[in-house]
């Protein structure tokens, strides 16, 4: 042991010493790759420059092939796993090769020692070739074989900006390095010791003979067979420089700001589903161009995984005078009436509507808001399901007014709708109609929901990006840095009975938005979609799903700019059919089926609601047991008439006798103004007796004006005599109104009619009283240029 002990305190001393130096002078920083972006079966999608711009994209272990392995030990290092970094025998055999001239100058490097001068750059000169060595042994130290080997694959030039095996490959042979042939790798091979002089594409020639005098050797040193050699000797090589993987260009750009300082990414796209969905978009807008339409957005999920199989950010990013660069996935847009499905599967969930439930579709003015319908025509009352499917605005502010447009900005935030979110406090009833900003990554989840009953879960766009230590054992600056993770908890947004509901509905051909020539179209997909239109025609929307597939679509303009054709029945639903008929053509032929928690009843015709005593007319409905209302239909109510029927009695002034009782439709105001409005017949109750002595008044039934809008301003041409539109909306019972300005008398006029009037400038008090002494006011402004 004492004999030992100086050898043990050398070894020791040298072990510190070299820590130290190891200290002193790290090795240099690891080489900075070039982001790649991959399929989701690992082949490259979209590659980017390095920050150096280069093309530095990062091989990985498992493409290094053994074939490429070999070649590279068998031309550049034939012992490399027996040395600690430099060669001795090789280096004394080059000293006195290069001492007295003998054969061809060299200077020994191992591999390792080239990876050394890669990762660090100096003039060549024996000083340097110390350091290098040096460098070369502290490699060795710091990482195995495997991985310098890999390092030099991923540093070794290929001329101009192209360095690393797997750049070579992917630019001239439009593969990955393990996908190459023999005669292929070993081209790889031989072009770093030239790089200038054999150049892809335009040395090919050289090249060949270069590389068919590796193959013999090869072949000569029994590295591989006779007739893999023979093979490969054959082969033709017409390999030239092809521009880098530029697939899903927007969704690559999102996922390296997501993953900063990741050589290599994984996506969950699909490479064939993308590169189809950007040739059908692209083509389609081409031909929308001369409509002054000059983009479109897709997206395409998997409804089972919530991974996103296609990203089309716009029709072609390339072209710089459309935009073609931003993002229509997370623009924020008007939605139209893309939000309606929520809005009914909530008031589903409510018990508030259910399919058959009749909904006024007439001119109604809520609280100072007016809609009109798309093709600004009036339905009278229409079923919920023709609602949705016809894709009436009236009908469905009435319904978003008595859910309460906090209950459905809460959906949308759970949703995962941000700007929602953020403008809630000042939203209204417009939110429905496309009055709040959404996306179309947005508002294709929210049908993916649908298609999943309801279930809400965030979308998925990235496969394992794992913040782990690189493969060549060089650790990444950004590793470090923790990446926020913006995610929503998955939830429950409405009950799978209502998602079943709405989706059938949704499925319906009969319907105003299916595309014409589509009706006896053969390549028509089994779809539920719904389509949207914003205000001026800006954004045209068409979303549907089957069991398999979610697909949204947004066509329009980055500039804002509307079109008359822009429509999301005309522009956007016949590219979301190609789109599935195209992506999605061997999906299972099956589709949704009713839950457990349905059920079927009989309702009346005339209200959708449990027959009452007077309900002669009855369908089949769906509902929600315990939550669908339970409430009887009172279509009709009782009237105690006069034995002429001239009067109608109320009970304070009904006689002892004398009197008959008779059935008529109890309507909504806004209702029996329509019908009279439009000549439809319908059986009117006779005026009230006008000897009641009763006084009638509570605001509940007093007249609703319709026109002008409360406090609304109102401006006129001087020139022209322009009118005010003055109409309301009364009580069955009233047969006239009276109208005042300012508190002074205007006129009398039947209940029904609209009249007009010459208002003066200035601010105006219009009222309107009924024949029973109820009384409503609004203030306006009216001003005259």
């Amino acid at each position: 042991m004492r004999r030992l002990a100086p050898f043990l305190w050398l070894v020791l001393l040298l072990g510190g010493l070299g820590g130290l130096l190891d200290r002193l002078f790290p090795l240099p920083p690891a080489p900075r790759y070039s982001p790649i972006v991959l399929a989701a079966d690992g082949t490259v999608l979209h590659t980017f420059l390095n920050p150096t711009q280069k093309w530095r994209m990062k091989t990985e272990l498992r493409e290094i092939t053994p074939a490429l392995r070999q070649i590279i030990l068998a031309k550049e290092d034939r012992y490399f796993y027996y040395h600690f970094g430099i060669n001795p025998l090789a280096i004394l055999k080059a000293a006195g090769r290069n001492a007295f001239g003998a054969g061809r100058t060299t200077g020994a490097s191992t591999i390792t020692m080239q990876v050394a001068r890669l990762l660090e750059p100096k003039e060549r000169t024996w000083p340097n070739k110390l350091l290098e060595m040096l460098r070369a042994v502290q490699l060795e130290a710091h990482y195995s074989k495997a991985e310098i080997l890999q390092l030099y694959l991923n540093l070794v030039p290929y001329g101009g900006n192209i360095e690393g095996v797997k750049s070579a490959a992917l630019l001239y042979f439009q593969q990955p390095p393990d996908y190459l042939s023999l005669a292929q790798t070993v081209t790889l091979a031989i072009i770093p010791n030239r790089p200038r002089g054999l150049v892809l594409g335009q040395h090919n020639a050289a090249i060949v003979r270069e590389r068919n005098r590796w193959l013999r050797r090869l072949g000569q040193q029994g590295a591989f067979s006779r007739q893999a050699i023979a093979d490969a000797l054959l082969e033709p090589l017409a390999a030239r420089r092809q521009a880098a993987p530029a697939l899903a260009p927007h969704l690559a750009r999102r996922l390296v700001r997501q993953f900063p300082g990741q050589a290599i990414i994984a996506s969950t796209l699909q490479r064939g589903k993308q590169a189809k969905a950007e040739d059908l978009t692209r083509n389609y807008v081409r031909r929308l161009q001369p409509l002054g339409i000059s983009n479109a957005a897709v997206l395409v999920i998997n409804n089972r995984t919530r991974a996103v199989e296609a990203y089309v950010g716009s029709a072609d990013f390339r072209d710089a005078l459309n935009k073609g660069q931003n993002d229509g996935i997370r623009a924020v847009r008007s939605p139209g009436s893309t939000l309606k499905p929520l809005l009914y599967a909530l008031a589903l969930d409510k018990g508030l509507v259910t399919p058959k439930r009749l909904l006024p579709d007439v001119p109604t003015n809520f609280a100072g808001y007016q809609p009109e319908n798309f093709d600004k025509r009036c339905h009278g009352e229409v079923p919920l399901d023709r609602a949705l499917a016809y894709s009436l605005n009236i009908p469905a502010v009435r319904v978003l007014s008595e859910l309460g447009v906090p209950t459905f900005t809460d959906k949308l935030r759970a949703a995962g709708f941000r700007r929602v979110a953020r403008d809630a406090p000042r939203l209204g009833l417009s939110t429905i109609l496309g009055g709040c900003g959404a996306t179309l990554e947005e508002l294709t989840n929210l049908y993916v929901t649908l298609a999943a009953g309801g279930q809400y879960a965030p979308l998925r766009f990235a496969g394992k990006n794992e913040d782990l230590r690189s493969e060549n054992g060089v650790r990444s600056e950004n590793r470090k840095q923790k990446q926020p993770v913006e995610s929503i908890q998955d939830s429950q947004l409405f009950s799978e009975a209502s998602a079943f509901l709405i989706t059938d509905i949704l499925a319906q051909l009969t319907r105003p938005d299916l595309p014409v020539g589509y009706e006896t179209s053969i390549r028509l997909p089994k779809i539920a979609w719904k389509t949207g239109t914003s205000y001026g025609r800006r954004d045209a929307w068409s979303i549907g799903y089957n069991k398999e597939y979610t697909i949204g679509v947004w066509v329009g303009n980055f500039s804002g700019q509307g079109s008359p054709a822009l429509t999301g029945s005309d522009v956007a639903t016949p590219l979301l059919f190609d789109l599935f008929n195209t992506l999605a053509y061997n999906s299972p032929n099956n589709w949704f089926q009713p839950p457990a928690s349905l059920d079927f009843r009989l309702v009346c015709t005339e209200t959708g609601l449990p027959p009452g005593e007077n309900c002669p007319n009855q369908l089949i409905d769906y509902f929600l047991p315990g939550i669908s209302t339970a409430q009887r239909c009172q279509h009709q109510r009782e009237v105690l008439l006069s034995a002429d029927g001239q009067f109608a009695f109320c009970r304070a002034c009904a006689p002892a006798a004398g009197f008959r009782r008779a059935l008529y439709p109890e309507l909504l105001p806004e209702v029996v103004a329509f019908r009279a409005a439009q000549g439809i017949p319908y059986r009117q109750r006779p005026p009230h007796n006008p000897a009641c002595q009763r006084v009638r008044g509570g605001r509940e039934q007093a007249p609703g004006i319709t026109s002008p809008l409360a406090n609304a301003e109102y401006v006129l041409n001087k020139g022209e005599q322009q009118q005010l539109l003055l109409s309301c909306t009364t009580d069955g019972e009233v047969r006239q109104v009276y109208w005042y300005v300012n508190d002074r008398f205007l006129r009398v006029a039947p209940a029904t009619e609209r009249i007009f009037f010459r208002p003066p400038p200035g601010q105006l008090k219009i009222s309107c009283a009924d024949d029973h002494g109820r009384n409503t006011d609004v203030r306006v402004t009216v001003t005259e240029l």
